[in-house]
């Protein structure tokens, strides 16, 4: 798919569909370009269309008078962009829904060449716009479809090739800002790709193989995958021991962008479970299928690493970590009262082997802390269900020992429409995970979930700067919008890609501590 900036007037164009999106306005006529200012307000009066968020009404030039028509492509389409949002943020989630609109109903008609007039929000830059709009537009035109052998079903949902998105002025400044929202959306639908792939496809080789071809692809990035024999010599008791009922050996792969030595490192881990049938405390079979989406956090953060290599960071190192194995109930598996030693000799006490994510985690969080030493850390991981009785599918849980990082992945997800919810972290909390036979147990019973899950982490990173994003809930259904798909949403990139953009030192920002 292409997404091309142009300053062709949109009543000149020629292609199959042309796009206008159009605000409410409180009893007035709703806001619009002036191509379509007429037929806007006719079809306002006659009240057969209002310009309500998500309605789309198309028109067939053709079939009208030649002296009415307002451009000349095959089709027009008007988008109801609903009343203009107050907040920079809430005009950002305007123009992704209405690009995400865009894409799936120009699917549905068949388009192949579609223009789409930039709508002015007012408050956000030309850029901004662009970013936003292109975001959707990528996001809403993603599509599954490897393993479906109806080539007519495929042809009927064949995303669309081109888009052009027309401006009459700061061209340069939109083609910027979408260049940007390509890189990230492109980024959530690669993570997407991996979370939809089946789990006896997307495998740990699968996830190493996956490092080392960005590594090939972008010279900026370097790949290292520890293998079995590695993390014994390192005494990564916790991945192994998930492993353990498994044929698939396991992987930790890590992908590495240095500018600098002397600069920041921002530390990304993600959890790359990549099937989990809860091991000897098996899950309920209704449902375990989606268990191969236990490996989202893991494709978010490799990722994430994609669109990093792409724009090149300049005062930023970042580094990526993913354990993955999946989970199983082999004749070696892991049991409920079995003792385990992690990297750095903490024991753990084994109380459900279904709370296995923590364990791999914990593993990649202190050998990276310990080789790498980030002034930040950020992982990912589809933990507990528990935070889905708690948020829903519509916030990520978030956890952490920093203030400052906490605000800002809860700023980034507010400007991309992938809203965090900030949970507790303290000494109750880790008071619940006190063993009496080891150094600590992988669950803290029932109660606060959530929280203990991120309790177990918090016994890895030490002093530094750590923030835990529990995506359970939204790595998979969550809330429908016209730019998420049904099944894995991708959820994380395009806040990571954010954060990394925006990233200054912590050191520069009074410490807080939770």
């Amino acid at each position: 798919m292409m997404i091309k900036v142009t300053t062709t007037p949109p009543e000149t164009f020629g292609g199959d569909l042309v796009v206008y999106g159009v605000f409410a306005q409180d009893k007035k006529t709703p806001r619009c370009q002036s191509t379509v200012r007429k037929l806007v307000r006719s079809l306002w009066k006659k009240k057969k269309f209002r310009a309500d968020k998500g309605e789309t009404l198309i028109l067939y030039p053709d079939l009208m008078a030649e002296k009415d028509r307002p451009v000349r492509a095959g089709a027009l389409m008007l988008i109801g962009m609903g009343t203009l949002e107050r907040d920079r943020d809430g005009q950002r989630e305007q123009l992704r829904l209405c690009g995400g609109t865009i894409a799936s109903q120009a699917r549905a008609a068949g388009a192949h060449k579609v223009l789409v007039t930039v709508p002015e929000t007012g408050d956000l830059s030309a850029a901004d716009t662009g970013e936003a709009l292109s975001e959707g537009i990528v996001l809403g035109n993603y599509r599954f479809d490897r393993y479906q052998t109806n080539k007519e079903k495929k042809k009927k949902n064949r995303p669309v090739k081109s888009f052009l998105l027309a401006v009459s002025k700061s061209a340069g400044s939109v083609r910027r800002g979408s260049r940007r929202g390509e890189n990230a959306a492109l980024a959530a639908c690669r993570a997407r790709d991996m979370a939809n792939e089946p789990g006896n496809v997307w495998t740990p080789a699968r996830f190493a193989a996956y490092g080392r071809s960005l590594a090939r692809k972008h010279r900026h990035l370097k790949c290292r995958v520890l293998d079995r024999q590695a993390m014994k010599k390192l005494g990564m008791g916790g991945i192994l021991a998930v492993n353990q009922g498994s044929e698939t050996p396991p992987a930790l792969v890590i992908v590495e962008y240095m500018v600098d030595r002397k600069k920041p490192t921002l530390m990304l881990v993600g959890k790359g479970l990549t099937f989990d049938s809860g091991g000897v405390s098996i899950k309920p079979a209704a449902g375990m299928e989606e268990m191969k989406y236990d490996m989202c956090g893991g494709a978010a953060v490799l990722a994430a690493m994609e669109a990093v290599a792409r724009e090149k960071p300049r005062g930023l190192n970042v580094v990526a970590l993913v354990p993955s194995t999946d989970n199983m109930a082999g004749g070696g598996a892991l049991k409920p009262g079995d003792i385990i030693t992690h990297y750095g000799g903490k024991t753990s006490e084994i109380i459900n082997t279904d709370a296995e994510g923590r364990l791999i985690l914990a593993d990649a969080l202190a050998y990276g802390i310990d080789r790498y030493r980030p002034e930040a850390v950020v992982d990912l991981a589809t933990l507990t269900g528990a935070v889905i009785i708690g948020l829903g599918h519509h916030r990520t849980g978030l956890l952490a020992n920093d203030d400052r990082l906490a605000k800002r992945l809860i700023a980034a997800g507010n400007q991309c429409g992938e809203p965090f919810w900030r949970l507790p972290l303290g000494p109750e909390y880790s008071r619940q995970i006190e063993s009496e036979i080891a150094d600590i147990k992988n669950t803290g019973g029932r109660p606060a979930g959530t929280c203990t899950a991120a309790a177990y982490l918090q016994e890895f990173v030490g002093d530094t700067p750590w923030a835990h994003c529990d995506i359970a809930g939204t790595a998979w259904n969550f809330t429908e919008k016209s730019y998420v798909p049904k099944g894995p949403s991708g959820i994380g990139v395009r806040s990571l890609v954010t954060l990394i953009r925006q990233w200054r030192p912590l050191t520069g920002e009074q410490p807080g501590k939770s």
